[in-house]
This record gives structure tokens, sequence and C-alpha cells, in this order.
């Protein structure tokens, strides 16, 4: 069967998922179900970002708690564009080549972050592999930016992996956020399924390298359940990030963007979460947040002050309290 392609259509947002059969969507359990945001808070925060030009990953990636987040002026900003150079089998936000850098987004990310009064911020990106730093030197300055503009404000960076960016890491890192994340995603099992163009012990050497440059800095990772992994490969993952001295771990429920995307293969149980909750505690993490609705940045600013009050009452090594 000959296939037409219609150049002149909207080009889709996952060009490399459209020749990719159909893949069933379970039906969500009653735990995992949310409202539609329809809140006065919610479009005031929209309202905000749609007039500063900015993209969250909250709305890029439909993560399923925008409605909680944006109800109460939290919002995950996603910097250098909306178009990612990696095609990770999990995610929703665009693919493809992305367009030149806006020299002017670290000044916006302030402005907003300022007008939506946050105690708290968390900045992300898409991976762009295009670039010779990968968008490091972009995310020192907006670092920077922030610190100019709300010094009172916390701030929390989310990622990429860097790969192969020489030097990258250590821009980011220099400019000092207060907490460096950077997402494991998976087990290393499933990488070549779930995403491709990463590496898992290269993330988890990074994360390691960040304590290396500033043992202080707060660190966290996070993953998602329910894409075929195995309950030892969870556990063994735990030991890694505690091997790198990750200070907090998140885990969350994967949920299935489209039909073209990696099928959910079960959803697991509020339990189970709690359990891994509880095992993860054991193994020495300051904080931990397990439950199907996780998300990396979800309730960041009140974990954040839970982490600092965790570290508050540990040791440091070579530091002290």
């Amino acid at each position: 069967m000959a296939v037409v392609l219609d150049i002149n259509g909207p080009r889709p947002r996952h060009p490399e998922k459209a020749q990719r059969p159909d893949s069933g969507i379970s039906r969500k359990p009653d735990w995992i179900r949310v409202k539609a945001p329809v809140s006065p808070g919610y479009f005031a925060t929209q309202k905000i970002m749609r007039e500063n030009g900015l993209h969250t990953v909250c709305e890029e990636a439909g993560c399923p708690n925008i409605g909680e987040c944006w109800e109460k002026k939290h919002a995950t900003f996603m910097i250098m564009g909306d178009t990612c150079t990696r095609a990770c089998a999990f995610c929703n936000v665009k693919t493809g080549l992305p367009g030149a850098l806006d020299v002017h987004e670290p000044e916006h990310v302030a402005q907003a972050t300022a007008k939506l009064g946050l105690a708290h911020i968390v900045v992300t990106s898409v991976d762009r592999d295009d670039l010779a730093d990968g968008g490091a030197a972009h995310f020192a300055a907006t670092i920077r930016a922030i610190r100019a503009h709300c010094p009172q404000t916390t701030i929390e960076v989310l990622t990429p992996d860097f790969l192969r960016k020489d030097g990258a890491l250590e821009q980011v890192v220099a400019a000092r956020p207060d907490v460096f994340n950077h997402n494991l995603e998976t087990v290393p099992s499933r990488y070549l399924t779930v995403r491709p163009g990463a590496r898992y012990f290269h993330s988890l050497r990074l994360l390691q390298r960040v304590k290396e440059i500033d043992p202080g800095m707060f660190t966290k990772s996070g993953i998602m359940l329910g894409l075929g992994e195995e309950r030892n490969e969870v556990l063994a993952l735990m030991d890694d990030l505690r091997s790198a001295n990750v200070d907090f771990l998140t885990v969350g429920q994967y949920l299935q963007p489209t039909r073209k995307h990696h099928e959910v293969v079960r959803f697991v149980t509020p339990d189970e979460f709690k359990a891994f909750e509880t095992i993860a505690y054991a193994k020495g993490f300051l904080m931990v947040s397990s439950s199907p609705l996780t998300r990396s940045s979800h309730h960041a600013g009140e974990d954040f002050a839970r982490l600092k009050a965790a570290r508050a009452n540990t040791v440091i090594p070579g530091r002290g309290r």
C-alpha cells in the first residue's frame, strides 16, 4: 500500500512516531483521575505565561496536576523552546529541529517569577543536542536573571543529560541553583525502548558529578513506573542513586499521551507506591515522593522546605550538620 504525505499540511507533533502501529490505551483506575482545570487561579497563571511568551512543561508534557498547580500559581518553566531533539517513547513534548535561542528568555522567566510571586521556581528544558553546550549557558543565564529579580526565590533546575557536552554541567552548577534535578526516568533494561537517546550510567554519573563539584547542593532524580520494569530493578536503581549521593527521589505512574507512545504495561497501586517510599527512606534518601500522580515538580516548593529540614537533622560527611 502506498503512503501519500501531504507536504502542505501541518507538521505532526511527533513525526518519528507517525508510522508506528497504534498501541492500546488502558482505562485509568479511579486513583489516577483528576479534574479538568477551570479555576480563576489557573487562568491567571496561564495569562502570565502567554504575556511573557513562555512555555511550561505542565502544558507541553500534558501533566495531570496542571489544574492544581496553576491554581496555586505554581508552574515549571520550560526554556529553550518547545521542540526537543530527542524522541523518547514516553514524552509528549514536540520533537524536531528547534529554532534559535531567545536571548531575552532568561529575563522573561525572571519577570514572570516576580509576577507570580514564587517562593520556589522549577526551570526545565527540552533537550538541545543541536547546541554546542546543550543549552547550559542559557540555564545559567536564567538562574542569574531570577536571582537578580527575585533574590529570595529558591531555584530548582531539571536539566537534560548534556550527553557529549564537555563542561556543560559545570556551567549550570557554577550558577548555583538550590536543587539540581535530572531524571533517570526508568530502569536500565528499559532505556533502549523508552529513552533510546540517553545512557543510564551517563545520567547517573551526571548526578554524582554535581555532588563532587558542590557537596552542599541538593540533588534529585525521578522515575516512572508502569513501563515494564521489575520490582528488583527499581530497588537496584535506588541503590545506584544513593551511591551517587542523590538526596531526593520521586516515583510516579507513567501515563500514555497518545496511541503512538509507549503503552502502559500496568497501573501500579497506591499501596505499592507507598511500599517503594518506605524502602527508599530506609535506603537513606532525605526526601521521597512516591504516588501515582507524583511528578518531578509537583509540590516542589513544599518538598524543598522539607528537604532542607531533613538535612538540618543529618550530618553531612566532612561538613557536620
